[in-house]
């Protein structure tokens, strides 16, 4: 699909509109799946470690569990080229390693309930990196699925929201209810709850049907280029980047560039989030019920973001987006320097939520434009690792960071300077967007070797 190409975002009501569509209830059920486990091991983990008394660096260096999201590009050629052990043959190549994956994030999210903090550290972190390999295996494969399997730019638009709205839903579920259910049962009891939840993807997995014309090209190239020949192995290896180079020229280091610069500010931030709300006093309880209400920005994110890509276009609206992002993460700074009432937690966290929600769409469809038939799972992988890497891998030194700050200050000011830090980080991004509304014709993509 064309980068170019016009796509129609829908908002919450259009989606739920079409949930008539199997294909679309199926992306809500899986965009709620690949959600899920994201914040649990990341910031909702972080809030068990601090509550524990664990130290804010230990919790950013423990953070780094996550950077498996930033390396998936390394094993998406294999999700492109070879079915799932056992499950690949019944359910098919992507349906296969969708349940294998979901199987394995519950397993893992069980083994945190069961083992926690008081088993160790490490015993807990080893948990954690399961979840997060077979989280990322997951997104790779529902993330190319839902290009696949979408007819035009129409109903990519349509999925994107769908599953949008699922992975909100499910941040919402591991960000804020479980700090409600963690008061009540405790936070063993939270995990292994959302252990079970999984099984909302599983049958999102088999409620989705297999994307016939994806898999006639995957055979194709299959039966041309086997993977266990060198010719087979070097296009599963190195064919999604040159056809992805080929394709933009490059002018493709600036799409990278820009990827990964986008959302950094928001993964600097992230370990952060939580022990900053323990350290402002606000109880578990307090900090889910207004994150609940917030979602209301998240969704209105969602829908403006949506509108203004179909009326203004994909590259003004990731500049928007670039420039809601900092502003949104800057309040929090306000709040550590005057002080925290519920109505102005309540307005941060919506605007802050109405940022993220805005831009994810547009960037989110955006790169979905620029991936190929048959190595879509690679090249969706290589964007989003692009995205992931670099702030998963900063973001582990957040805590070391306000520690730094706090020398010759309070803990609020240390928090207050960390937080316009962070919005700081995404002035490069607002700057590079610009490159991007006039990109350079593009050469005709050449056919595959």
């Amino acid at each position: 699909m064309a980068a170019g190409a016009t796509t129609k975002k829908r908002g919450m009501m259009d989606v739920l509109r079409a949930l008539k569509q199997p294909k679309v209830a199926a992306m809500l059920a899986l965009g709620f799946a690949s959600g899920l486990p994201f914040l649990l091991t990341a910031n909702t983990f972080g809030y068990w470690l601090r509550e524990e008394g664990t130290s804010l660096k230990a919790i950013g260096f423990l953070s780094w569990v996550s950077l498996a999201y930033g390396m998936k590009f390394l094993w998406a050629p294999l999700i492109d080229r070879l079915d799932a052990p056992l499950l690949g043959r019944w359910l098919g190549r992507r349906r296969g390693w969708m349940v294998l994956s979901q199987v394995i994030v519950a397993a893992g999210l069980i083994g945190m309930g069961l083992t926690g903090p008081h088993a160790g550290l490490s015993t807990v972190a080893g948990f954690a990196v399961l979840v997060a390999f077979a989280s990322a295996t997951q997104d790779i494969v529902i993330d190319a699925w839902r290009i696949e399997i979408a007819d035009d730019g129409d109903e990519l638009g349509l999925l994107t929201s769908a599953v949008q709205i699922g992975y909100r839903v499910a941040l919402l579920a591991a960000d804020a209810l479980i700090l409600v259910l963690a008061d009540k049962i405790g936070w063993p009891g939270s995990y292994l709850t959302y252990g079970v939840l999984m099984s909302i993807g599983v049958a999102g997995a088999l409620m989705a049907v297999e994307p016939s014309r994806a898999d006639a090209v995957m055979a194709a190239n299959a039966a041309q280029k086997p993977l266990w020949t060198p010719r087979g192995l070097w296009d599963a290896i190195a064919g999604p980047f040159i056809e992805f180079f080929t394709a933009h020229g490059a002018f493709a280091l600036l799409i990278l560039v820009t990827i990964t610069l986008y959302h950094l500010s928001d993964y600097v931030r992230g370990p952060i989030s939580n022990p900053f709300y323990h350290d402002l006093g606000l109880t578990k309880s307090t900090v889910g019920w207004v994150r609940t209400i917030a979602l209301t920005g998240t969704f209105s994110g969602i829908a403006v973001g949506g509108f203004c890509a179909l009326r203004f276009g994909y590259f003004k609206t990731l500049i928007a987006g670039a420039v809601l992002q900092p502003i949104g993460i800057a309040l929090f700074a306000g709040l550590a320097l005057w002080g925290v009432t519920i109505p102005s937690f309540i307005t941060v966290m919506i605007l802050d939520n109405f940022a993220i929600g805005f831009s994810g769409v547009a960037l989110v469809t955006y790169m979905s434009s620029l991936t190929s038939l048959g190595y879509t799972a690679t090249q969706y992988a290589v964007m989003t690792s692009a995205l992931a890497w670099t702030g998963k891998f900063l973001k582990g030194f957040s805590g070391a960071a306000v520690e730094a700050l706090q020398s010759g200050r309070d803990l609020m000011h240390a928090y207050a300077l960390f937080y316009l830090g962070a919005a700081a980080i995404g002035i490069p991004a607002v700057i590079l967007c610009f490159f991007l509304v006039r990109p350079p014709a593009k050469p005709e993509a050449a056919t595959p070797a």
